[in-house]
């Protein structure tokens, strides 16, 4: 890669184009050839959709759904609220953070890239390393597929009279055969050209949305017994069954909802050598999706903890949803209401709609990291999963992510606190992926990085710094114990387990990859 490159505005840099015109290219493929690559997938994503792809993996309609019962048990109304704007405010200057880099380097499997010209040629390899070992987040899409297997689990107990009246009630390998099944939809999906993917993701930010205003308005107005507003904004839930009496402890925990739900707007990222105009798109589709999703994901918790009036009892197994506490409050509204529970089973089927759009985004989003990845020769077999087909889609990579995602389900017929533990590597390992780029940006880059079309100015330090402050404070949140008193059973492995994660990476770099990969590799000449 040509350094000096580097030393000049996106406007003054000259490098050699092969067989264009510079002036007449879209300005996120002049960039890219920029940078040093060719433009090998198809450049066919607007802007709308490239913020489409990344709000439909953010998807609040999935994280608020399945971490609910995480927010009821701890704190509640209060957590679930307030906590909810604080991460959220945190996390929007980690997009900022990101949008600006972004705008500068719009590649595709943008963030180990990132690392590479932010920290150095001395540091670069090892920074792409690290950055792109932890991009991989093959256990993002897995967790989010495993949740709509459990969530159409949960509807079919339902459907067949719930748990008190002798509803179906399927096993571990059922779920496993049904998360089998949607990741071999996402697959056969992703397989598809750029403009089907494209649509889709449209069609899923437009049911997102059009969802969480369907259900925060009917929900609370279907139910019979609502909460009262001091209820719903003052109520601090510090009864759980976990032995936790510490109510700034409960309050911290309660937060993993919201960072949970929050993640994933990297796509837009990834996406970029997809995207017109990247270098202004791209930061455009992160900061966007996290900003809607913040409005959208708000509006959704507060109507559905209007028709929230007994947290022991939505939380408890032996409700009819099996303690699946968002299933139980939209099943019990209309079961009150109108003698029957079906259009609570309708409202579980729209939200299980707007989870399918998010595993399609995250396979997409890992199938093009993946690409990105084995481009530079980082990944074992790199050229198979560097191939693109006809419709230069990434098709061998897009199996790759489908099949991986699937092993990793297979741990929870072991164990569930395996699966969990593997969940949780999933959100900080991503974290950790956001959080280094920025690091190298406000540390050793804050002399030679060029800012593109979107940048932060004078504010960019001070908002890169607070933004790995709270990538640090979200691994720590993800790591302390959740339950007391501390037993085998209990223990949250997440640490250790991100522990021998980082050991296996820095380990495999020191015995033999240090000698292979050299970070981001200049294929023009190819």
């Amino acid at each position: 890669m040509d350094s000096s490159a580097e030393n000049g505005t996106l406007s003054s840099r000259v490098v050699a184009l092969p067989d264009c015109d510079s002036s007449s290219l879209d300005s996120g493929h002049a960039r890219l050839l920029e940078l040093g690559y060719k433009q090998e997938l198809k450049r066919g994503l607007s802007a709308i959709s490239n913020f489409s792809l990344s709000f439909s993996l953010i998807s609040v309609l999935t994280g608020v759904t399945t971490l609910y019962n995480t927010g009821l048990n701890y704190g509640g109304p209060v957590s679930m609220q307030y906590g909810w704007f604080m991460a959220s405010a945190f996390t929007m200057l980690v997009a900022l953070s990101m949008a600006e880099i972004c705008s500068s380097y719009p590649t595709t499997g943008g963030l180990y890239y990132w690392s590479a010209k932010l920290a150095g040629p001395r540091w670069a390899p090892f920074a792409s390393w690290i950055t792109g070992c932890n991009s991989l987040n093959w256990a993002g899409t897995t967790s989010v597929d495993f949740s709509l297997a459990q969530l159409i689990q949960v509807i079919i107990l339902l459907s067949t009279g719930g748990k008190n009246g002798g509803g179906y009630e399927a096993s571990k390998y059922v779920v496993i055969a049904l998360h089998g099944g949607i990741l071999l939809l996402h697959g056969i999906i992703n397989s598809l050209p750029i403009s089907v993917i494209s649509f889709l993701g449209k069609l899923g930010a437009i049911w997102n949305v059009l969802g969480v205003f369907v259900l925060m308005i009917l929900i609370p107005s279907v139910a019979t017994e609502r909460a009262s507003f001091k209820f719903v904004f003052t109520h601090f839930n510090a009864e759980n069954d976990n032995g936790i009496n510490s109510r700034p402890y409960i309050f911290l925990l309660g937060l993993l909802m919201t960072q949970y739900t929050l993640s994933g707007y990297d796509a837009s990222a990834h996406m970029t050598e997809e995207t017109k105009g990247a270098d202004r798109n791209g930061p455009k589709g992160i900061i966007c999706s996290v900003g809607i999703s913040i409005i959208v994901g708000w509006g959704y918790i507060l109507g559905i903890t209007f028709a929230v009036t007994d947290i022991h009892y939505l939380l408890s197994e032996d409700n009819d949803a099996g303690g699946y506490a968002i299933a139980e409050v939209f099943y019990l509204a209309f079961k009150k209401r109108y003698g029957n529970g079906t259009g609570g089973i309708i409202c579980l089927v729209i939200v299980a709609v707007a989870i399918f759009f998010c595993g399609m985004s995250s396979v997409t989003t890992n199938s093009r990291m993946a690409y990105a990845f084995s481009r530079d020769g980082a990944m074992p077999f790199s050229p198979l999963w560097h191939q693109v087909n006809r419709q230069e889609v990434p098709l061998y990579a897009v199996w790759l992510s489908v099949f991986i995602s699937f092993c990793m389900a297979l741990t929870s017929i072991g164990s569930i606190v395996a699966f969990e533990a593997m969940v949780s590597i999933a959100v900080i390992s991503l974290h950790i992926a956001y959080a280094l780029p920025i690091f190298f940006r406000v540390t050793l880059a804050q002399k030679h990085f060029v800012p593109g079309p979107f940048n932060l100015g004078r504010y960019a330090i001070i908002v890169g710094w607070a933004a790995v402050l709270w990538v640090v404070t979200i691994c720590v949140l993800f790591s302390l114990p959740v339950s007391y008193p501390i037993t085998i059973k209990t223990f949250n492995y997440t640490p250790i387990a991100v522990g021998c994660l980082v050991v296996l990476v820095v380990a495999y770099w020191i015995l033999t990859a240090n000698r292979w990969f050299k970070g981001p590799i200049n294929n023009l000449q190819k």
